[in-house]
């Protein structure tokens, strides 16, 4: 059986932060992945850690979370993106904070990204080579939240945001062949799902009926997940990291203060649960 050693990011918009801070500490600790897939948010800031960029993530967050340019009404009446394509996904990782392309390409660590084809509500998967325009457009595509984003056409899909259908990639990252994971949640341990307001998305995404459907089967999907991740943390199978409790922020939370307060909370969640981690990548169980 394949011991290779998986990452596995849920996404969450802004909770992820919480992320960010885990990673962080990882990155500082030299813990290392054979590969790791992630959604969303997830893939949009777990990149970095393949591009080991300490930081960054929290840093852009926090320097342009209150920029029109980033995420704004104006933007997604503009544009048709909450959060503005061209600045999140050329100006920025370009130009003003820019992201390691070299480091991304030379690391090792193999990189997937989900997102849901729109034809079929069924989850794809991308591996990203040097986050050039390609790897950039399935970030995008990754992180398109529905109701609030265009979709995404490339590869030969029409795709919107991964967790639509699969919130957390741990089936997909075991079919690759990862036995040993670490998956990071954005919920605290006993969160479920309620079910979506349909009409809204039956009324905008109405050429999409497959999104539709999958909307409204989203917290039965989730639910069941967070319930088949319950089990592998009981007997071992993984390591799971989760916020100590409800994050109570916003999705497109703008306040520094509140980011930077949840990233700190997952810099301390990792921080206390490190020698797990480290036990656990070693071959010890969970």
């Amino acid at each position: 059986m394949s011991d290779k050693k998986g990452l596995i990011l849920e996404g969450g918009a802004m909770r992820g932060l919480f992320t960010c801070g885990v990673l962080d500490v990882f990155m500082e600790n030299g813990i290392v992945f054979d590969g790791a897939a992630g959604i969303s948010a997830g893939a949009v800031f777990g990149c970095n850690y393949k591009s080991h960029q300490i930081g960054r993530a929290v840093r852009y967050n926090k320097k342009y979370c209150r920029d029109p340019r980033y995420c704004s009404v104006r933007s997604l009446l503009r544009t048709g993106d909450l959060y503005g394509a061209e600045f999140c996904y050329h100006e920025l990782p370009y130009h003003l904070d820019p992201f390691d392309q070299e480091t991304f390409q030379k690391d090792p660590m193999s990189f997937y990204i989900g997102a849901t084809d729109v034809a079929t509500g069924k989850a794809v998967f991308h591996k990203c080579t040097d986050m050039g325009n390609r790897d950039l457009l399935w970030m995008r595509a990754s992180a398109s939240m529905p109701l609030v984003s265009r979709t995404v056409k490339t590869d030969g899909y029409e795709l919107l945001d991964g967790g639509i259908v699969d919130a957390v990639p741990y089936a997909f990252m075991e079919s690759r062949g990862y036995r040993r994971n670490v998956i990071i949640l954005t919920q605290p341990k006993g969160f479920t799902k309620s079910p979506e307001k349909i009409l809204p998305f039956r009324v905008l995404l109405w050429k999409y009926p497959a999104v539709v459907r999958a909307m409204s089967e989203r917290h039965e999907m989730y639910n069941r997940q967070m319930r088949e991740i319950d089990r592998r943390e009981e007997t071992g199978e993984a390591l799971v990291i989760r916020p100590p409790e409800s994050l109570g922020i916003s999705r497109t939370e703008n306040d520094p203060e509140e980011l930077e307060r949840v990233y700190q909370t997952g810099r301390r969640e990792a921080e206390r649960r490190l020698p797990e981690v480290t036990g656990f990548l070693r071959g010890e169980k969970a």
